[in-house]
């Protein structure tokens, strides 16, 4: 008998009512960081946004966000005039297993 608990996996542990924990990463021109800002705060979830100021590049704006709340993040930047397309959704245990989540990019 041991005394650890028996491991649970970590795809169960990143998933929930909602729908599994992902990486949301929006590339802004530095000119529309405000806005867009302004815009990820009116979502129905908080966003606590990373932002990496990236010389001569868009400056990367990133959140973790529950896969359900994504057509709100969507809807949110169309309705702002944002590009959707521009946005790249990971899955975090996929940025955990590459060991990339957390890291800066700049």
């Amino acid at each position: 008998m041991s005394v650890w608990p028996k491991a649970v996996p970590a795809a169960s542990l990143l998933s929930g009512s909602e729908g599994s924990l992902v990486s949301v990463s929006i590339p802004v021109d530095p000119c529309k960081l405000e806005a867009l800002l302004e815009t990820l705060a009116q979502v129905g979830f908080p966003i606590n946004p990373q932002i990496y100021h990236q010389p001569e590049a868009d400056t990367l704006v990133e959140f973790p966000a529950w896969a359900g709340h994504l057509d709100e993040v969507r809807d949110a930047l169309t309705n702002a005039g944002f590009p959707v397309e521009a946005i790249r959704v990971t899955s975090m245990l996929d940025l955990i297993e590459e060991g990339t989540a957390g890291n800066t990019r700049c």
